[in-house]
């Protein structure tokens, strides 16, 4: 089981960045194009990719395939919303700075640009201290203690189907999918009601397409990867970092990349499906970079915009872990579960993003 996990997330991963690659797919950039013109283009393309995802992914859950509630995202009865707000905006921020997201920088990474490495390796030390160093230990003491408890309450699992379901008497299924179909309808009808954006079949395919591989991500870990372990006779996720199900995520994975990377030898660490999806997309958009000759080798234009890279990519890595993911890792993945939490994170992420896109056009201006 653990190998199909593993060339899942590879195979994956590598239709996730070839997609995105062709498709020119960037949450930032789509923030960008609203902040400097007004333009929804790639935001619709985001937005698709997510009814998709929400649809897929509760289609899953409700007939058995898949259990989201054991994701990281749904567990516990709490919701640290200091830790995702906080953390959401941190990354917002960081993107801002390096120019795009973990997704995008790996995207760049695929297509030659050696900026991007660097980017990537910053974010990957940051994002390892946020887990398990010095970042970890003020996260854990400061942030993710203020939480809303919702033990005593109907919202035992912290979702939009549960708050329904506690407002309105429907059984938690039906409100679910309620909820779901609201959210999803709602998606489709902004996405679809621009014309410009019907007729663009790139766009339209793509996100129909991204949105699809995080349901089979979901899928493959979940479903496929849950089994018997052969040594506790225990039923576990196989090969997910977080030891239970998860879709593509992409900043905690860079720091276990490098982990596994630095300590190859300990037997104790293995590849992972977020490790294989990492590798995956970066390959993904290699080829499609050959293909239509876009390749090539890139570095940074300056002194300034190196330590300002390097500056986004510290707060990418701490943001993104504090937040349990990042514009696909919550934005797509997260929200496709219908975790409050996830909304919250991606709230701050929005707003940590335009704000610093304002920043810098005001900057610019004065300048």
């Amino acid at each position: 089981m653990a190998s199909t996990v593993l060339w899942g997330g590879l195979a994956i991963g590598f239709a996730f960045g070839a997609v995105a690659q062709r498709s020119n797919f960037c949450t930032m950039g789509a923030l960008s194009d609203i902040v400097n013109m007004s333009h929804w283009g790639r935001a619709r393309m985001f937005l698709l990719a997510l009814a998709v995802a929400i649809a897929g992914a509760t289609a899953l859950h409700q007939s058995g395939q898949i259990d989201l509630a054991q994701s990281i995202y749904r567990r516990g009865a709490s919701i640290p919303w200091l830790s995702l707000l906080l953390g959401g905006t941190i990354f917002g921020v960081g993107m801002t700075l390096a120019g795009g997201c973990a997704n995008k920088n790996l995207l760049r990474l695929g297509g030659g640009s050696l900026r991007s490495l660097v980017v990537l390796a910053f974010m990957a030390i940051s994002a390892y201290m946020t887990l398990k160093g010095l970042f970890g230990q003020w996260r854990a003491a400061w942030l993710d203690p203020v939480r809303v408890s919702l033990e005593g309450t109907a919202l035992q699992d912290p979702t939009l189907g549960q708050a329904l379901a506690a407002v309105s008497g429907l059984t938690a299924g039906g409100a679910t999918l309620a909820a779901a179909a609201v959210l999803v309808l709602a998606l489709l009808v902004f996405v679809f009601k621009d014309a410009r954006f019907r007729r663009n079949r790139l766009q339209v395919a793509s996100g129909i397409a991204l949105g699809a591989l995080v349901v089979a991500g979901w899928y493959v870990s979940g479903h496929l990867g849950y089994g018997e372990n052969p040594e506790t006779l225990e039923q576990v996720y196989f090969a997910t970092n977080t030891r239970t199900i998860e879709s593509l995520s992409y900043v905690a994975p860079t720091a276990f990349s490098l982990e596994l990377l630095m300590l190859w030898t300990d037997k104790a660490l293995h590849p992972s499906f977020g490790i294989t999806s990492l590798v995956g997309i970066v390959l993904g958009a290699l080829v499609v970079s050959l293909m239509t000759g876009a390749f090539r080798w890139e570095g940074f234009a300056s002194t300034e915009d190196l330590k300002t890279q390097i500056v986004g990519a510290v707060l990418m890595g701490f943001g993104g872990v504090t937040a349990l993911g990042c514009t696909i890792g919550q934005g797509l993945t997260g929200v496709s579960t219908l975790a409050i939490g996830s909304f919250i994170a991606l709230a701050g992420l929005i707003g940590g993003c335009v704000a610093t896109l304002k920043y810098l056009l005001w900057k610019a201006e004065r300048e």
